[in-house]
């Protein structure tokens, strides 16, 4: 597969950009651990231009990530012009536009998944920067905003014709939010689209290797995208690629490896953004992490409420000696 000059594996399973979560640590980890493509968290065109430091940092990307994008959000022409071309200057493989993030916070600025309300603007946007970088630029949407508007299959061809080089389609509406079940049918739809050229990717309810098997035989998909099924399990890339690869499951590592990838986390966590941001930050991957353990409930609450990287490490300790033959 190609994503313009860019050359990936066959059917390549990526790691969706989400806020909060794929930053560098992170990031790094799932690369390490199979994900052959990876996305920064979102970043806010305007935050952008105006030289906010916190959208300024994300834009940072080490050469152990690639083929790495980033992703950028917002309603303005000219804005997210000008933010493509300051995102360029970082390097990207790709600068990936999002417009299905359903969050309130970014709709309500009409960012994201508002978008689907005003095609002519989306379209507009992407024609835009897809002409002003040279870098290949990439789209990530939805089916469309609600049950009565899915129009990805007649908005697809109209994102091709401004440009663009890859398609990422998470098969949910806007008002689903991530709720309910994703319907991977019209992903289908438009893989077989006649005059679809540009890879299209598969994103939602890929949790482990059967899914994606069964994503990539239901819609043709020329690869997925993984998202909240990798927090807290970023081997579930090496998992998901052996299944294919396969047909054999991996089970989840030991809890000796599980700890020092948790313990790795935080501490890369700490050194990029702060011990209490990493310490706040971590904490949602934690249940994942340890997910099965019987009894865990002390533990987890323990994890939950430390205060110090000391605290956490000292009960990572415990859960490695007490749990060493699971």
């Amino acid at each position: 597969m190609k994503i313009g000059t860019v050359e990936l594996p066959d059917f390549p399973v990526m790691l969706a950009p989400m806020e909060d979560i794929t930053d560098p640590p992170f990031r790094l980890l799932c690369k390490r651990l199979g994900a052959d493509v990876v996305f920064t968290e979102f970043i806010a065109s305007e935050g952008l231009i105006r030289e906010v430091a916190r959208s300024r940092r994300k834009l940072e990307l080490s050469d152990s990530e690639r083929p790495a994008a980033i992703q950028l959000f917002g309603n303005n022409v000219e804005a997210m012009v000008m933010a493509a071309r300051l995102a360029e200057e970082a390097g990207p493989d790709f600068i990936d536009l999002n417009f299905g993030c359903p969050v309130r916070k970014i709709v309500n600025k009409g960012g994201g998944a508002a978008l689907l309300q005003n095609i002519p603007l989306m379209l507009e946007i992407t024609r835009s920067v897809a002409k002003a970088v040279k870098v290949p630029v990439t789209v990530k949407t939805r089916l469309g905003w609600d049950e009565k508007s899915r129009i990805i299959v007649d908005l697809a061809p109209r994102l091709q014709d401004c440009g663009i080089a890859a398609l990422t389609i998470h098969g949910r509406t806007r008002a689903q939010l991530y709720g309910g079940k994703a319907d991977w049918t019209l992903i289908g739809e438009v893989k077989n689209t006649p005059g679809i050229h540009i890879p299209i990717v598969g994103n939602g309810d890929v949790t482990d290797g059967p899914s994606a098997l069964q994503m990539k035989l239901s819609t043709g998909a020329d690869g997925i995208m993984i998202g909240r099924g990798a927090i807290g399990n970023p081997w579930i890339f090496g998992q998901v690629k052996q299944f294919l690869a396969t047909g054999c499951i991996l089970p989840m590592p030991g809890v000796a490896e599980r700890v020092e990838i948790c313990r790795e986390h935080l501490f890369l966590s700490a050194q990029w953004k702060g011990e209490t941001t990493a310490l706040l930050e971590t904490r949602r991957h934690y249940a994942r992490y340890f997910s099965g353990l019987p009894d865990f409930k002390p533990f987890k609450l323990s994890l939950l409420t430390a205060t110090t990287i000391q605290q956490v490490s000292e009960t990572l300790e415990q859960i490695e000696k007490i749990y060493r033959n699971s």
